[in-house]
């Protein structure tokens, strides 16, 4: 754990595994393949971004960025985290 990827991608994790546990208790509402894929978001996001790290490749830093926020706009599209907060 010692680049900002590391944290970042553990701390969407957990939360992944948080809404999984939750949803888990109920009514199917997601099935299991959307949490795979948010999962593999997460550690091909940390992969790259580590990667560009190790190697220096500024084309690295931003595919990782990408993936990274392709990955949150999967989770509150698809897994819609916040559909019980209603204002």
């Amino acid at each position: 754990m010692t680049t900002v990827y590391d944290w970042t991608t553990m701390i969407v994790f957990a939360g992944l595994v948080v809404l999984f546990l939750q949803r888990s208790q109920g009514e199917a509402r997601d099935q299991l393949w959307q949490y795979l894929v948010a999962a593999v978001g997460c550690a091909a996001t940390n992969y790259l971004g580590n990667q560009a790290f190790e190697q220096g490749v500024t084309f690295l830093h931003l595919a990782a960025i990408a993936l990274g926020g392709a990955t949150l706009a999967f989770i509150f599209v698809v897994l819609r985290p916040l559909d019980g907060f209603h204002s």
